[in-house]
């Protein structure tokens, strides 16, 4: 059934807009143009986070961060092996998702690094990359407000992710 969903949706959609008298070939096509602005557009932003985080990874400097912060981080209740998925993932999604399961394959998926990796995952966002491609697709220079309002969030998410775990494996 999956395999019939898009062309179906396809179909709906050419329907839908036959129905309704609209020119569903240059409805598309502006729409595809459009698109490819927002992609212009948000290009060097996206461009600019992938690379610091490519060259923070490959420096090893991650991993230097991540051993200074083991003792703060086990008062906070979450686990050494995940901060370096709480320092990856206001960057990247991807990254962050190929350390969670990392962590999970290590220590398994019902151990305790395992569960926290999984809610962090689930609970944080991506917010340096989403302040990034907003910002630059609207235009926007000032983000004084809004990027210590998404750190503190991102902040509160890895910290509850530890403390819900605890409370939820007893």
């Amino acid at each position: 059934m999956t395999d019939y969903i898009i062309p179906f949706l396809m179909l709906l959609i050419i329907v839908y807009g036959g129905v309704r008298g609209v020119d569903v070939f240059d409805a598309m096509c502006r729409g595809i143009k459009d698109g490819m602005g927002v992609c212009a557009g948000i290009f060097p932003a996206m461009l600019i986070m992938l690379t610091a985080v490519s060259m923070l990874r490959a420096s090893g400097g991650s991993e230097l961060i991540s051993y200074a912060l083991t003792p703060v981080a086990r008062l906070l209740g979450i686990p050494g092996e995940c901060i370096p998925l709480a320092l990856l993932r206001p960057f990247s999604g991807s990254g962050a998702l190929s350390i969670g399961s990392e962590i999970i394959k290590s220590a398994g998926a019902d151990s305790y690094p395992g569960r926290v990796a999984a809610v962090m995952l689930g609970a944080s966002e991506t917010s340096f990359y989403t302040i990034a491609v907003y910002s630059a697709y609207l235009g926007l220079k000032n983000t004084a407000y809004t990027l210590p309002a998404a750190l503190s969030a991102d902040f509160a998410a890895f910290v509850m992710s530890g403390v819900a775990v605890r409370l939820l494996m007893q």
